[in-house]
């Protein structure tokens, strides 16, 4: 999902923390992890997340799958990244991290030429793998702390720090710099579905564990802590390679 989308839905999301403010409670026997001190209040908002899922999300997303050909979702998917993908190589470089500015770069250059506006995505065929960089990742490369996770109405899973970040990388998204409403509401919706559609594998997963809440929380600070130290982490914290995208909307958030 994309920075630009995520900001739109905070606005929806300060409604429902205060609809939510007032039914935070934590299970009976549940240990607190230090790293979620809000914990009562973000399983709250999970649950919310999850009838959102169940009533609106889910249906749409599937009905989205049947109906349209898997070379046009795929297109779309490969159409969406690459637009936002100047927050990848705008980071790169706010990381001091020349040669994947270099190849990320060419990457953009190439899948919006080459690949017609970023369709197709010759790129990667060429050697030119995508690459996952943002501002909460760069905070984190140069020391700053996570901060507490939170879980937000909607748009899912986050941290303090990556919190901010996502309101930074706004200001690199070319969807902000779009004037015409219709396009950039379209731009949006169109992402939501296509990010709900890439989750839709995910929800066997979610449904065999014994804590969903847990188990998404402990993959997406995995996942970041992953990120953050390009995949450099010690041996006693050991993280889930496989990429369980925090679902923004819903149960596989």
């Amino acid at each position: 999902m994309s920075r630009q989308t995520r900001a739109l839905l905070l606005q929806v999301s300060v409604v429902a923390i205060t609809l939510l403010s007032g039914c935070a409670s934590l299970p009976d026997s549940t240990e607190r992890d230090p790293r979620d001190r809000l914990e009562p209040y973000n399983r709250a908002v999970f649950r919310f997340n999850q009838a959102l899922d169940r009533t609106v999300a889910r249906p749409i997303a599937v009905g989205y799958t049947k109906i349209t050909p898997r070379p046009v979702r795929l297109g779309v998917s490969n159409f969406l990244a690459n637009f936002s993908y100047p927050v990848v190589v705008v980071n790169d470089l706010l990381q001091a991290k020349p040669a994947p500015f270099a190849r990320d770069t060419a990457r953009f250059l190439v899948n919006t030429t080459v690949g017609i506006g970023g369709l197709f995505d010759p790129a990667t065929s060429w050697g030119l793998e995508a690459n996952n960089e943002d501002l909460g990742q760069t905070f984190g490369r140069w020391g700053v702390p996570p901060g507490t996770y939170l879980m937000l109405p909607i748009l899912g899973p986050a941290t303090v720090r990556d919190g901010i970040g996502e309101v930074g990388d706004l200001f690199l998204e070319p969807r902000t710099y779009i004037s015409n409403s219709n396009v950039s509401l379209g731009l949006t919706g169109l992402d939501l579905v296509d990010t709900r559609a890439g989750l839709l594998d995910t929800d066997a997963v979610l449904n065999g564990v014994f804590d969903p809440y847990a188990f998404v929380r402990n993959t997406y600070l995995q996942r970041r802590e992953y990120l953050v130290h390009d995949g450099n982490v010690s041996d006693d914290e050991p993280v889930d390679e496989s990429d369980v995208p925090p679902g923004e909307m819903a149960r596989p958030q």
